[in-house]
C-alpha cells in the first residue's frame, strides 16, 4: 500500500459501512484495509495465508480493533500484535461496543493506545469515527522504527 493506511478490523458489516462512510464524509482519504475477523487480522499483518508475500514493512498507521471477532477474539489479536517486533509498536485502538470494565482493563494491560466505545446513535458513531481517522492519521506521529 506505501500510503498511510488504516486496518479496520471489524466483523460487523453495517460498523464497517458506517466506519467507511463516516471517513468519507470527513474528508480521511486514506486507504482503509478491512479485516473481517482476527486470522485474517493476523494473516494480512503477518503475510500470511491469503496474504502470503505481501510486503510486512508495509504497516498501518493505526489498527482500529474491535473485541468481538469471530475465530480469534480482539484481545487475542492485541497481545499477538504486542508479542511481535514488527508490530509491537503500531497503534491499536480498541474500537468496541463491550462498555465492560474487565475488557477495557484487559485491552490497556496488553498495550492498546485507546479505548473508545462504539456509540449506539448513528451520528454519535459518525463522529466518534470521524475524530479518530483525524487524528491517527493525520495528527499522530508513529514511533520510529527499529
Amino acid at each position: 500500500m506505501t500510503s498511510k493506511y488504516m486496518l479496520l478490523i471489524e466483523d460487523n458489516p453495517d460498523d464497517v459501512d458506517l466506519t467507511l462512510r463516516a471517513f468519507k464524509k470527513a474528508n480521511v482519504v486514506n486507504p482503509i484495509q478491512v479485516a473481517r475477523d482476527g486470522i485474517e487480522a493476523l494473516e494480512f499483518l503477518f503475510g500470511e495465508g491469503e496474504h502470503s508475500g505481501r510486503d510486512v514493512d508495509d504497516t498501518p498507521q493505526v489498527i482500529l480493533l474491535d473485541l468481538g471477532l469471530p475465530r480469534i477474539s480482539g484481545l487475542e489479536v492485541l497481545a499477538r500484535i504486542r508479542s511481535d517486533s514488527r508490530t509491537a509498536r503500531l497503534p491499536v485502538v480498541i474500537l468496541t461496543s463491550s462498555m465492560e470494565e474487565r475488557d477495557r482493563m484487559q485491552g490497556y494491560l496488553l498495550g492498546a493506545n485507546s479505548y473508545v466505545c462504539k456509540p449506539v446513535e448513528t451520528e454519535a458513531f459518525t463522529e466518534a469515527v470521524r475524530e479518530l481517522g483525524l487524528y491517527w492519521m493525520l495528527l499522530n506521529e508513529l514511533a520510529p522504527t527499529g
